[in-house]
């Protein structure tokens, strides 16, 4: 029997992907060397200047004074770069005082991470194994189909623990099949997906109420988006404690505005355990110091009325861009929007005319996305002028007209 490829096929992969990312690069739209020019753009070595229509950066910290300041000040104070250690073993207390602000935040024990992708690289297959489950019992482990890549990556892993399925995205139907067949089941979900739609989080916590459900998201297109506290689309629909059911995620590097990644853990999960088992989390890749003082002074950010103006000023730039640009998430609150132009050299074809506009829009292909489904990725942010927004869509009308 010939159990290869059952979680992933690397070689259809990149038979399949590769040549539109060739074609990327040849039309000018990869491996762009840029500098920042301090007017909101960026500069290519020619002198020609664009707008990242790409940045994930949804709230425009990642430049707030404040944020450069923290960096700049924690240098200056602890004199290095990173301790170059297990963060398990010796930690500076100003990550202390960061995970205590966060988890004062968002109301759950927050721990900070590299990177959220190094998150689900050390969490899954605990899961897997059962130990971040109350029982300590080995679950059904079932993942989304449009889950991401990174979590998606740990597939093969997880499967050494225990049985992996792949379910249809958002089919609740074909989860609670699996719940009622299975004494214990965790799920593996994004909250808002990278192309765009999001998990349906209160019919996942109903499931949860009535089998028991463990659920694990990666919401880090979310966070600092939603909430009073930037906690995040699911967290804001989890009322009360997060539970020893519910694992949380989310990436540091995207509307926070700085770097690293957060997991937020319910009473259940075992801190100790997570630090000396969950793989990258205790290795010695801790956060780097000028990473910690800008997250700090994000943190700060995030308990003033400073963020509510932004994540306003967001929402007000997705209603503008819905009004005039039709997508399949119009009209969603949700800052990624995908315009579907069918075939992967149309989406190339049409980037790069984007570009000579004065707009970098990522071209998304296979297997980004599904073949034959292309398109033009936009991250729309609370820092995008109004006469450059106007701009955008009005190029985005004669250059990347949807597929009707």
């Amino acid at each position: 029997m010939n159990d290869k490829n059952r979680y992933r096929n690397t070689e259809s992969m990149i038979t399949h992907g590769n040549p539109s990312f060739q074609a990327a690069k040849e039309a000018g739209l990869m491996d762009l060397s840029v500098r920042g020019t301090g007017r909101g753009t960026l500069a290519l070595p020619d002198g020609r200047e664009f707008i990242n229509t790409c940045s994930c950066s949804y709230l425009g910290l990642d430049s707030h004074p404040e944020v450069l300041d923290g960096a700049i000040q924690i240098l200056q104070r602890e004199k290095t770069m990173n301790l170059a250690i297990s963060r398990l073993r010796v930690r500076l207390s100003a990550m202390d005082e960061l995970e205590a602000e966060l988890s004062r935040l968002w109301r759950a024990k927050t721990v900070v991470t590299t990177t959220a992708s190094a998150a689900s690289a050390g969490l899954l297959p605990l899961i897997a194994s059962g130990h971040l489950l109350p029982d300590g019992k080995r679950p059904v482990l079932v993942f989304d189909k449009a889950a991401h890549f990174s979590m998606n990556l740990i597939k093969p892993i997880c499967a050494d623990e225990t049985e992996v399925l792949t379910s249809p995205h958002n089919d609740l139907d074909f989860l609670e099949d699996v719940c009622r067949k299975h004494a214990r089941v965790a799920y593996v979900a994004d909250g808002f997906y990278s192309m765009g739609g999001a998990a349906v989080v209160k019919e996942l916590l109903a499931l949860q109420d009535r089998y028991g459900l463990f659920l694990y998201f990666d919401d880090s297109h979310s966070l600092s988006l939603y909430g009073t506290a930037g906690e995040g689309f699911v967290r804001t629909l989890i009322g009360g404690d997060l539970g020893p059911r519910t694992l949380i995620i989310g990436s540091l590097g995207k509307g926070f505005g700085t770097a690293g990644g957060a997991v937020m853990l319910g009473p259940g999960h075992h801190t100790d355990l997570v630090g000396r088992f969950a793989g990258p989390l205790g290795w010695s890749q801790s956060l780097t110091v000028p990473a910690i003082g800008a997250s700090l002074a994000s943190a700060r950010i995030h308990g003033t009325p400073e963020l509510a103006e932004r994540q306003q000023a967001l929402r007000a730039n997705i209603r503008y861009f819905d009004e005039r640009i039709p997508t399949r998430t119009r009209g969603e609150d949700f800052p990624i929007k995908v315009i579907e132009v069918g075939p992967e050299a149309e989406a190339v074809e049409r980037s790069r005319r984007m570009l000579e506009r004065g707009f970098y829009t990522s071209a998304v292909f296979f297997p980004i996305v599904p073949k034959g489904r292309a398109g033009l990725r936009i991250m729309l942010r609370a820092n995008l002028a109004q006469a450059d927004l106007q701009r955008l869509c009005d190029a985005l009308r004669d250059v990347a007209a949807p597929v009707a």
